[in-house]
Formats: structure tokens, C-alpha cells, sequence
């Protein structure tokens, strides 16, 4: 049984943890970062969902993410992110209740999941095997495969492809970010931390600077969050959400995404609350990314439907004559 002091670690860590989802580093604002910061309090204020495009015709040159506006947008998802916790409104605190309840429910069962995998893993090869194929889809191997994504959409001029892949791509990287900052606060031994002073692991958070070791003597860092889950659920939310339209798709996406999390139990480096951690902040992530790109694309349209030529009637008068006229603007 957990100490209650282990505990109330547990559920100041699970809500921390929820307040810091949604943000990004600040950065010297510029008129899109201004912009779409503008239309995302505008969105939170009024309870209004992105409603996201999930018509392949409806990517045009207008909505191109250009090499320029890719960081600027990437810049606004992890300000976003990072400053959260400033802007929770009543709805986000009755999630964060929720979330820090199933946190602190499935903290009870950290430990008999932990010995159940590993013994699993130990006495089943084929289980090994499949194991350390895929979790490697949570790390390199999900970077090789976006690649390959993006290359495919180049190729053959998908331009719903290759925008939803590099969306995915700034998904992985303010996951990435947000989890790295609450792993080094968090300070969470791993299921393979050894201590020869205890009589085996323990899920206990010990706070910032907490640099732990293996039986080998190397270091290891925090495991709360796991990171490949939340980097493999962001990515996975992005495709699922452009590709809506498609159910094979979200299915497809949020299974690789599940098991490369079940992957990181049975490869002993993670607990199961690590785990639902890291799938939370991923899918918040990527939600929130494909919601800034579509608040990008608003915008863009609109100064481009602005700088559309126009044709406009007007009267003059010269020399006691009134003279109509047309006049065309070009832009």
C-alpha cells in the first residue's frame, strides 16, 4: 500500500499535469501569432468548437502551411500550451477533477500491472519480440514514418496529406516540449529504477533535479509522463481529426497510439499511470494544434478574399455633369 504522503504527490502531480496541457513559449508577437491568439480567446470565451475541414478540396493555396508561417504557428501552439493554466475555465477544472480522480484510481494498480507485464514479457517471446518492434513507433521510428507521409503528399500533390503530416509533426514537437517540463518537475522513479536499500520499485515522485539509476549504475530520468505515448497519441489526434471523414483512419491512428503506450509497461519503463498521462496530453495537444491551423486557415482566407479585385459603381460631378462610372480595382 502507497504512504499518504506518496499520494498526495500522486494527485499534485496528475493536476499539475492538466493545468500545463494547453501551451506554448512565449515568443515577440508578430500579426499572425497576434491573430490567432486572438481568435483562440475568442473561441474559449464563447464555447465555440473549431469545426475542422475535413474536405480534401477545401486545402487550397490559401491554407498552405508556408515555410515562414510553419514556425509562427508552431511558436502559438507551444505559447498556447505553456500558458494554459492561466485561462482554465470552469468546464477545464471539472475535467482536471475528473482526470486527477482516474489518475489517482489507477495509481492503486500501478505496481500489480507492473509485475503482471514483466512477468508476461519474461515467460512470452513472441510478446518480447512484438514489444520491442513496437515501441520503437513511439520514438524513431514515428519520426521515419512522418517523414514518409510527408514525402508521399509531395510526391503525389496531396495537399491534405502533406499539411495534416506536418501538422503532426508540430503536435510531436509541443508534446514533446510540454512532457519534457513535467518530467523534470514531476521527478518519478521508473519501474526499473534500483535501489538496493528497498525491496523492489516504487511509483514514487521525488520532485525536480530527481536523476535516478539502473542496476547498472546508468542514469535515467523521470517516466512521469511517458513520452513516447504522448508524442505517438499527438500525432495519432491529428490524423484522426483532419480524417474524421474516414473511420478507418482514427481507428487505425488511435490503436498504434494504444499499443505503443501498452508497449512501454511490457518493456518495463513506464506504470500505467505514466501512461494515461501521456495519452491525455497528447490528444489535448493534438487537438489543440489542428484547431490553430484552422484558425490560421480563417485567417488566411479572409485577407485573401480582401485582396480580391473588385468592381465598384461611383458618380462623379465635373463641370455641372453627373457622370456615372465603373471603377476596378486591382489588388
Amino acid at each position: 500500500m502507497f504512504k499518504k504522503g506518496n499520494l498526495s504527490k500522486r494527485i499534485l502531480t496528475s493536476l499539475f499535469f492538466v493545468c500545463i496541457t494547453l501551451s506554448g513559449f512565449a515568443q515577440k508577437p508578430d500579426t499572425l501569432i497576434t491573430k490567432l491568439d486572438s481568435l483562440h480567446k475568442k473561441n474559449d470565451s464563447t464555447g465555440t468548437k473549431q469545426i475542422n475541414n475535413t474536405d480534401p478540396s477545401a486545402f487550397n493555396e490559401n491554407t498552405v502551411i508556408k515555410f515562414g508561417d510553419y514556425f509562427v504557428l508552431l511558436g502559438s501552439d507551444m505559447k498556447q500550451a505553456f500558458t494554459a493554466p492561466f485561462h482554465l475555465k470552469k468546464r477545464d477544472w471539472g475535467n482536471l477533477a475528473k482526470f486527477a480522480a482516474a489518475e489517482v484510481a489507477l495509481s492503486f494498480a500501478d505496481k500489480p500491472i507492473q509485475r503482471n507485464a514483466l512477468d508476461l514479457r519474461n515467460n512470452n517471446k513472441g510478446i518480447r519480440d512484438v514489444s520491442d518492434y513496437v515501441t520503437r513507433f513511439g520514438g524513431t521510428y514515428e519520426i521515419y514514418t512522418l517523414v514518409a507521409l510527408g514525402s508521399y503528399g509531395f510526391i503525389f500533390k496531396d495537399q491534405k496529406l502533406k499539411t495534416t503530416t506536418l501538422l503532426a509533426t508540430q503536435a510531436y514537437l509541443t508534446g514533446g516540449a510540454v512532457e519534457s517540463v513535467v518530467k523534470f518537475l514531476s521527478g518519478r522513479q521508473r519501474p526499473y529504477y534500483y535501489d538496493p536499500n528497498a525491496a523492489g520499485p516504487e511509483p514514487r515522485f521525488r520532485g525536480p533535479f530527481y536523476k535516478g539509476t539502473d542496476a547498472a549504475g546508468n542514469k535515467i530520468n523521470s517516466s512521469f509522463p511517458s513520452g513516447h505515448t504522448t508524442v505517438a497519441f499527438a500525432a495519432a489526434t491529428v490524423f484522426a481529426m483532419e480524417y474524421r471523414n474516414n473511420p478507418l483512419i482514427p481507428i487505425i491512428s488511435y490503436s498504434v497510439a494504444t499499443l505503443i503506450g501498452l508497449s512501454r509497461i511490457t518493456e518495463n519503463k513506464h506504470w500505467a499511470t505514466d501512461i494515461l498521462a501521456g495519452a491525455a496530453l497528447g490528444f489535448l495537444t493534438g487537438q489543440q494544434v489542428v484547431n490553430n491551423y484552422h484558425r490560421y486557415a480563417k485567417i488566411r482566407n479572409a485577407e485573401v478574399k480582401k485582396k480580391q479585385n473588385t468592381l465598384t459603381f461611383n458618380l462623379n460631378y465635373a463641370f455641372g455633369t453627373v457622370m456615372p462610372g465603373l471603377v476596378y480595382k486591382i489588388n
